[in-house]
């Protein structure tokens, strides 16, 4: 696989941690969801596609990186939290509603760290364009 694949499998990773950390912000005051249950921040987990062991075995047969994928997305375990709400329609009977247990401003980091890794790798992804342009002039001379 060469540079720009994997800086592309990097994109497609990174694009779709910001698609999370937009919905867990959007969602940050839901009470309530289809299930009645409060909205569950969501995790992105991902990692290399092949394991990084089998890519040491097989280095020395001409293997190479594959790139990274997304392995998954996994609901918080958090308690809900808990404020107390007596007027609000979705509130138990001790006058308390469950809103998610989300960090924002740990959001807004992941948001901003995401965006930058997605910005290197489009860096990446450029100097690797701008050398195979370069190689393929000088094969011209």
């Amino acid at each position: 696989m060469n540079p720009m694949e994997i800086s592309r499998t990097a994109l497609d990773v990174e694009w779709r941690r910001l698609e999370i950390i937009a919905q867990n912000l959007a969602n940050a005051n839901t009470s309530r969801t289809a299930s009645g249950e409060p909205y569950r921040p969501l995790r992105l987990i991902s990692g290399p596609r092949t394991n990084f062991a089998s890519y040491l075995d097989g280095a020395r047969a001409g293997a190479r990186p594959s790139g990274v994928a997304v392995l998954g997305v996994e609901a918080s375990t958090q308690p809900p939290r808990r404020a107390y709400e007596p007027t609000h329609p979705h509130a138990d009977a001790a006058g308390y509603v469950s809103y998610p247990a989300l960090d924002h401003a740990g959001e807004m980091t992941r948001m901003v760290t995401t965006a930058r890794i997605y910005e290197a790798n489009l860096v990446a992804m450029n100097i690797a364009r701008q050398m195979y342009s370069r190689a393929i002039e000088l094969g011209r001379h």
